[in-house]
């Protein structure tokens, strides 16, 4: 009994990763049970809704996790315009240790599910609003005006998404580190002109 919580996690993790390198349609149940080491019915224990239930479940702890690593850097940052630089630094070291393979944990399956999974889609919005609420709050946190920083912020999720896109397909960090600086200086702008 104390195992099951485990098998659950094991079979979330994997399936994110999987629909992350792979795409949701491609990644089988077969897969994902092989992968994370999970007795087959736990699958159906867990989700018996199936794979669109497993993928809704992948993107909420991925967005998850891109949360709590923000809500890292952005308590070790100065200010958010070094918090989207250390964050491009983070994803270009991550995509390039995968030699591009990798790319959002949630992009590639909300791309794939969003138009006909409602699950799946409610569980992108939470991740990616709760995304640009770190962006946000930093903004407003050295006093940006709040309807400029929810802007600006999801600005920033989408470019950084649109980013790692390019940085897949181009094999280089590079359009990251473009893309977090100009949105660092249109960050710096804001926080600049609600001080005037």
């Amino acid at each position: 009994m104390a195992q099951a919580p485990r098998h659950r996690q094991a079979i979330v993790e994997t399936a994110a990763r999987l629909f992350r390198q792979q795409g949701f349609a491609a990644t089988g149940l077969n897969q994902i049970v092989e992968e994370s080491a999970a007795p087959k019915g736990s699958i159906y224990h867990y989700f018996p809704e199936g794979k669109e239930a497993i993928g809704a479940a992948a993107v909420a702890w991925a967005g998850e996790r891109v949360v709590h690593t923000l809500a890292g850097l952005a308590s070790e940052s100065d200010g958010p315009g070094e918090l989207l630089r250390r964050y491009a630094a983070l994803l270009g070291g991550w995509m390039a240790e995968s030699n591009f393979r990798d790319g959002c944990p949630i992009a590639t399956t909300l791309l794939e599910t969003a138009p006909r999974s409602a699950a799946i889609r409610d569980a992108g919005a939470v991740a990616l609003a709760a995304w640009a609420r770190v962006f946000s709050d930093a903004l407003q946190a050295r006093g940006a005006e709040p309807l400029r920083a929810a802007r600006l912020a999801a600005l920033a999720v989408a470019s950084i998404e649109g980013a790692l896109l390019q940085a897949r397909v181009a094999e280089s960090r590079q359009p990251l580190v473009d893309a977090a600086e100009e949105l660092a200086l249109a960050f710096e702008a804001a926080i600049r002109a609600s001080r005037t």
